[in-house]
């Protein structure tokens, strides 16, 4: 059984983000801790999507969490919202790791297929020209909201606040819109 917490240091699980931050600052550990059991798991899995490699993504996600702990003074809830800062320091991290491994010497049989013809063979473009086939006939099905959103997004590489202004939305309504079209190109595009 956990020893229990000092009143005064005990966050409320219903606490926002933000004031769970303003009490990490303090140096509570404990609300910090509603935070990590919170966006944890997020954040994991957006290092994983960016190194591919589960203990890599996992090392990134523990040097952000604890970014985050260590600047928890510095914070502000004015500027950004907890989510949007803790992403933005796990995607550096991730992208920092990968550009280093990408860096890295190759040995052995990995430095013999990195001299191979990095052209694609004519079977591999083909397909690749499938795919994108697909994809654009899969997007034309989409509401033009929902294709709007994608295009932004995605293609003109907008941040949320940018393309949720120049579709008018909230920035929640556009994670909304990007959702739903993301579900409905799934069910377009599996098999």
């Amino acid at each position: 059984m956990a020893a229990p917490r000092p009143a005064g240091l005990m966050p409320r699980e219903d606490a926002s983000d933000a004031d769970l931050m303003r009490l990490a600052a303090a140096g509570d550990r404990a609300a910090f801790g509603v935070l990590v059991d919170r966006h944890g798991e997020r954040a994991l899995r957006l290092a994983l999507r960016v190194l591919g490699d589960a203990a890599e993504a996992e090392e990134v996600a523990q040097d952000a969490l604890l970014r985050a702990w260590r600047a928890a003074p510095r914070f502000d809830p004015d500027r950004a919202r907890f989510t949007t800062w803790l992403h933005r320091i796990v995607l550096n991290l991730a992208i920092d790791r990968a550009r280093q491994r990408d860096r890295a010497p190759l040995a052995g049989e990995a430095a013999l297929a990195a001299l191979a013809d990095p052209a694609a063979g004519p079977e591999a473009a083909a397909l690749a020209a499938e795919e994108r086939a697909a994809l654009a006939a899969a997007l034309a099905q989409l509401p033009a909201r929902q294709r709007a959103a994608i295009a932004l997004a995605y293609e003109d590489g907008l941040s949320g606040a940018e393309a949720a202004a120049a579709l008018d939305v909230s920035e929640r309504a556009l994670e909304g819109l990007l959702r739903r079209a993301r579900l409905m190109l799934r069910r377009i595009l599996s098999p």
